[in-house]
C-alpha cells in the first residue's frame, strides 16, 4: 500500500505538491546559504529542518484537507522545543527563531511554555499542538531521511546573556540575524511553491543584481569629473577644492580595515558623492555585497536618490540597482494589512524591498533602526542582508539620543561580527565616543569609530563661508519686529528658520502684513505634502539662481541636507547643531566672501516654545556654551566646539539612563516589548490625503473609495499625503477626516481630508480649530 506523504502546503494553482520533507530540506539549504555571511550555516540549517516540524502532526494534515473545520493549530512550537531539548544552551536562539517564524520573536526567559507535556492553549492564543507526542514528529523527520546534526556553537551566547547579563543588545541582534535567515528562506521557498507554473517545478523570483563595485566606482569617478566641470560656474574655487579633497580622502579611507567610522565634513562639501566613493572602494577592497544609505527625513531622500540615479542610470545599471524602501516608495505593506500576509502578486521593486536583495538601498532612519529592534518576520526578514555591507548614516545628528546606547551597541555588533562597516556622516558630529563605557555593557567592543578625514585637512576652516551674529541672550525679538526686519530691501533673498510650525505661520502672516509681495514670499513645513514642498523648493532655487527676491520662512525641515543657498539666514535660538545646520544653507557654494547668519531669541509665550523637552535641553546647553565662551570665542566652524557641546548635553541628559523600560526589556531579552518600545518617532501618527493638487486629489479620493487601500494607491498618494499626530477622539479635526477602507473596514491610519478650504496653497494644511495634531 502506497504511503501518502505529509504535505507542507496546499497544492499550487498549477497542481504542484509540496511535501514536508521537501519544504524542510529546501528551507534548511537556503537558510544555511544565507547564513554563510553570518558564520552560522550549521545553526541556520538546523533551524530550517525544525521550523515546521509540527506539520508532520495529524491535526495539521487534517487542516490542509479541511481548513474550515480544523483551525487554531500550532505547527511551529514542536520544532522550537526539540531545539531546546537537543541542543540545550546552544538551542536558545534556534528555539526563539523557530517559535518566532509565525508569531514573531517572543521572550527568551519564557521558552518553557513550549513544553508539549505542559501545553496550555491559553498561553498560545488558544492554539492546540498539531501533535502531542514529539517522538512521532521526530520519527517522521528521520523516516524522511532528514537528520539533525550537532551544533558546534551558537550565534547567541545564552550563558553570557541570560546568566551573566552581559552584551544583551548585541545578543538580541544575533537572534534576529539567525531569525532573518530562517524567515527569508521560508518566505522564498513558500512563494516559489505557490507561484509554480507546472506540477513539478518551483518558480523562484529573480535575484537582485550584484554591486559590481569596480565598475560602479569607475562610473562614479567619470560622473564626478563631468560634474566638476559643469559646476565651475556655480561654485567658488575654494568650494571646488574642498569637494575634491573630501572625495580624495574618502577614496583613500576606503582601503582601511572594516569597522566603525565617522565622516565629519562641513555642509556643501560634497558628502553625498564622497560617501558613495568611500563605500564602493571599501566594498571593492573587502568583497562587500551592498551599500545601505540611511537618511533621517523623507524630504531629502528624493534629493539623494536623484543624485545616485544620475550616477547609475537605469538604462545602464537597471531599475533594480538602486532600491528605495520607505513610505514614499510604495514598497511597503499598508499598516492595516496583516503584517505576515504572504501576498505574492507584486512587482519586482516590492519583492526586492521585502528582503533588501539589491546592491544599493536607500531607506529612512525609522525603517532601518526599528527593523534592528523588531520582532516581526516582515521587519526582520532583511537583516541578514546587512552582513558584508557598508551602512552609511547621513545627518547622523538626528539619531534619537534617548536610545543612543542600545542603538550604538547593536550597530557595533554589526561591525564586530557581521563584517559590516558603519559610517556616521554629518557636519555636526555627535560625541558618541563619550558613551563608549555604557555601550560596552551591551556590546563588548563599545563605540570607538575612526574619523575618515584627518584634522590636517582643515575642512571646516577652509569652508568658513559665513559670519554669525550671536544674540543678546536677554533680549527677545517679537515676531512683529522680525517681520519688519525681514521685509527690508536689504534682505531681498533671506531664509528664516523657526522652531515650531505655529511660529512659521505667525511670522509668514506678519510678513504679508508688512506688504511683502506674495510672489516673493514662501513657507516651508511638514504641514505641506511632499509634492507641495518639492514645488516650493524648486521655485525658491529658481529665484535664487536668477537673483530674484525670495523670502522663505521655514521650520527645521529645511536644515538636514536640503540644498539651498541664501546670502542671509535668520535662525531662532535652538540646539547648536540646528544653528550650524541652518548656517549651512547660507553661502553654501561660496560665491560671496561671507554670508550672514543672524541668531535671535524668539518671544516668550504660554505653552511650549520648542518641539519637545530634549530639544529644549539642547537649546539650553547651547545657551550655556555661549555664556561660557562669549560671542567672540564661540565658533560653529570648529568641530571641537561640537564635541564639547555634545559632551555637556550627554552629561545633562544622561542617555544611558533614559528609556528605562526599553533597557529593562533588553535586559530580560524580551523581543516583544523591545520592539514595542524602540520607536524613533515616539508619538503615533496617521496619514492624511490632502487637497494640494485638486485634480489629483479628486482622482485619488474616488479611486480609494471604490477600491480601498492598495499598495499602488499608496505609492501614488504619498506625495500628496501629510502626517498628523493621532488626534484625540474629541478633536475637532475628526470632523474633516474620512477613514479610508481596508477590507471594507475603516482604517485607523489612513484618512482623506475633506475640507479643501483648510489647505492653503502657501502654507499647507491649517485646521482652524485644531493645532495639537500638527507634527513639529
Amino acid at each position: 500500500m502506497k504511503t501518502i506523504p505529509n504535505l507542507a502546503h496546499t497544492k499550487s494553482i498549477s497542481g504542484k505538491v509540496d511535501t514536508v520533507r521537501d519544504h524542510l530540506s529546501d528551507v534548511a539549504a537556503r537558510a544555511a546559504d544565507y547564513a554563510v555571511a553570518l558564520g552560522s550555516s550549521e545553526e541556520a540549517r538546523i533551524a530550517g529542518l525544525l521550523h515546521d516540524l509540527g506539520k508532520y502532526g495529524s491535526l495539521f494534515q487534517e487542516r490542509l484537507k479541511n481548513p474550515k473545520a480544523v483551525h487554531g493549530i500550532d505547527h511551529w512550537s514542536a520544532g522550537a522545543w526539540q531545539a531546546l531539548m537537543k541542543y540545550k544552551e546552544k538551542g536558545v536562539a534556534l528555539a526563539l527563531a523557530i517559535q518566532g517564524h509565525h508569531v514573531g520573536l517572543q521572550k527568551a526567559l519564557e521558552l518553557n511554555s513550549l513544553n508539549p507535556m505542559e501545553w496550555d492553549p491559553r498561553q498560545h492564543d488558544g492554539r492546540r499542538l498539531s501533535e502531542d507526542n514529539p517522538e512521532i514528529l521526530l520519527k517522521n523527520l528521520h523516516d524522511d531521511g532528514l537528520n539533525l546534526l550537532d551544533v558546534s556553537s551558537s550565534l547567541y551566547d545564552s550563558k553570557k546573556c541570560l546568566k551573566e547579563g552581559k552584551e544583551r543588545a548585541s545578543a538580541m541582534l544575533d537572534v534576529r540575524m539567525l531569525f532573518s535567515t530562517l524567515v527569508d528562506a521560508d518566505f522564498i521557498e513558500t512563494e516559489a511553491h505557490f507561484k509554480a507554473v507546472d506540477d513539478k517545478n518551483k518558480n523562484y523570483r529573480p535575484e537582485g543584481p550584484p554591486l559590481e563595485p569596480d565598475r560602479a566606482l569607475s562610473v562614479l569617478m567619470s560622473h564626478v569629473e563631468t560634474l566638476a566641470k559643469k559646476n565651475k560656474s556655480t561654485s567658488s574655487e575654494d568650494v571646488s577644492s574642498l569637494r575634491e579633497d573630501l572625495l580624495k580622502v574618502c577614496l583613500e579611507a576606503g582601503s582601511l580595515p572594516q569597522g566603525l567610522f565617522t565622516l565629519t565634513a562641513p555642509t556643501g562639501a560634497g558628502k553625498t558623492l564622497s560617501m558613495l566613493a568611500f563605500a564602493l572602494e571599501h566594498a571593492k577592497k573587502h568583497g562587500l555585497r551592498r551599500i545601505v544609505f540611511v537618511i533621517p527625513y523623507l524630504s531629502i531622500i528624493e534629493q539623494t536618490v536623484n543624485v545616485y540615479r544620475e550616477v547609475f542610470p537605469e538604462n545602464d545599471f537597471g531599475k533594480e540597482y538602486i532600491l528605495e524602501d520607505h513610505s514614499l516608495a510604495g514598497t511597503r505593506e499598508p499598516k492595516d494589512k496583516n503584517t505576515d500576509s504572504r501576498d505574492y502578486d507584486a512587482d519586482q521593486q516590492r519583492l526586492l524591498a521585502q528582503n533588501w536583495d539589491a546592491p544599493i538601498i536607500v531607506t529612512t532612519s525609522v525603517q532601518f533602526l526599528e527593523s534592528l529592534f523588531a520582532n516581526r518576520t516582515t521587519a526582520c526578514r532583511k537583516l541578514h542582508r546587512l552582513a558584508k555591507s557598508v551602512i552609511l548614516f547621513d545627518e547622523v545628528q538626528t539619531l534619537p539620543v534617548p536610545m543612543a546606547v542600545p542603538t550604538l551597541a547593536t550597530l557595533s555588533r554589526l561591525a564586530e561580527w557581521y563584517n559590516a562597516s558603519v559610517v556616521f556622516s554629518t557636519a555636526t558630529q555627535p560625541a558618541f565616543k563619550h558613551l563608549d563605557s555604557y555601550v560596552k555593557k551591551y556590546c563588548a567592543c563599545g563605540w570607538e569609530p575612526k574619523e575618515i578625514v584627518p584634522s590636517t585637512f582643515n575642512l571646516f576652516e577652509r569652508a568658513r563661508r559665513t559670519k554669525v551674529q550671536w544674540p543678546d541672550l536677554d533680549q527677545r525679538t517679537s515676531w512683529e519686529e522680525l517681520a519688519e526686519r525681514l521685509s527690508e530691501k536689504s534682505y531681498q533673498q533671506v531664509l528664516c528658520v523657526v522652531n515650531l510650525k505655529r511660529h512659521a505661520l505667525d511670522l509668514f502672516d506678519k510678513l504679508k502684513g508688512q506688504g511683502c509681495n506674495e510672489d516673493e514670499l514662501f513657507h516651508l513645513s511638514t504641514n505641506m505634502c511632499p509634492e507641495h514642498r518639492k514645488d516650493v523648493l524648486g521655485e525658491v532655487r529658481n529665484r535664487l539662481k536668477k537673483s530674484k527676491a525670495c523670502r522663505l520662512i521655514s521650520t527645521q525641515c529645511i536644515e538636514a541636507g536640503v540644498d539651498v543657498d541664501f546670502p542671509t539666514v535668520f535662525r531662532a535660538w535652538g540646539p547648536l547643531d540646528s544653528i550650524a545646520q541652518a548656517a549651512g544653507r547660507c553661502n553654501r557654494n561660496g560665491n560671496m566672501e561671507a554670508g550672514n547668519v543672524h541668531l535671535f531669541i524668539p518671544p516668550s509665550e504660554e505653552g511650549r516654545i520648542y518641539p519637545d523637552g530634549g530639544y529644549e535641553q539642547a537649546a539650553s546647553v547651547a545657551r550655556m556654551l555661549l555664556i561660557k565662551l562669549g560671542n567672540d570665542k564661540i565658533d560653529i566652524h570648529d568641530p571641537e566646539l561640537f564635541l564639547e557641546y555634545y559632551r555637556e548635553l550627554y552629561d545633562l541628559t544622561q542617555p544611558q539612563n533614559q528609556k528605562q523600560e526599553l533597557i529593562d526589556a533588553i535586559k530580560r531579552q524580551d523581543f516583544v516589548e523591545t520592539a514595542k518600545l524602540y520607536r524613533v518617532i515616539a508619538k503615533d501618527a496617521i496619514n492624511v490625503l490632502v487637497p494640494y493638487s485638486l485634480k489629483i486629489f479628486q482622482e485619488l479620493k474616488e479611486q480609494v473609495r471604490q477600491e480601498g487601500l492598495t499598495r499602488r494607491w499608496i505609492k501614488r498618494a504619498r506625495p500628496y499625503t501629510i502626517g498628523l499626530f493621532r488626534p484625540k477622539r474629541d478633536d475637532p479635526v475628526f470632523d474633516w477626516l474620512e477613514p479610508i477602507k481596508v477590507n471594507n473596514q475603516p482604517s485607523e491610519d489612513w484618512f482623506i481630508y475633506l475640507n479643501k478650504k483648510h489647505y492653503n496653497p502657501k502654507t499647507g494644511l491649517v485646521p482652524p480649530e485644531s493645532m495639537e495634531c500638527l507634527i513639529g
